[in-house]
């Protein structure tokens, strides 16, 4: 597969993603490239939320429309369809309850290469939300929440309950 240029990430996601190390940031950024490459006219609504740094993709530009996500965690990525209950999965890859939104775990950038993940990808992009006129993509961060719960990326801590006061 001929892969197609897509727009950079913006500074503030690479920066999101740099306390997770080079291994996850770089299978982040394959994700963010897969889903890229297959909606390059998809807008990127990015947000540094408490047990993860997600992206949704939309067509509308607003959340209500992601079709698909990207969730990022200390030891994999998350690719989540926001619709994923009324896409056929033959190939039984979707993890996920009719409680929380069908995702696929991927660990490492060998996942990606799965023609039924790119399959997917596919099927959530054709049952995506259109809007009526052009919108133009953007990538914007939507938010970024004050209390976060992530790797310290290498930086070492006192043990919890232990004092943190210099003597």
């Amino acid at each position: 597969m001929i892969k197609r240029p897509v727009r950079p990430p913006l500074p503030e996601h690479l920066k999101f993603l740099a306390v997770f190390g080079p291994r996850i940031t770089d299978l982040a950024l394959a994700v963010r490239r897969l889903v890229l490459e297959e909606a390059p006219d998809s807008s990127e609504l990015i947000y540094d939320a408490h047990n993860a740094v997600a992206s949704g993709y939309s067509f509308t530009g607003r959340p209500s429309g992601a079709f698909i996500h990207v969730a990022v965690y200390a030891n994999w990525v998350n690719l989540g369809f926001n619709r994923g209950s009324a896409l056929e999965d033959p190939d039984g890859i979707l993890r996920g309850d009719c409680k929380s939104v069908p995702h696929v775990r991927i660990a490492e950038k060998a996942d990606l290469k799965k023609a039924a993940l790119r399959k997917l990808v596919r099927s959530a992009i054709r049952a995506a939300e259109r809007p009526e006129g052009k919108v133009e993509p953007v990538s914007v961060v939507r938010a970024v929440y004050p209390k976060r719960r992530r790797p310290d990326a290498g930086v070492s801590r006192a043990p919890r309950g232990a004092s943190s006061a210099r003597r």
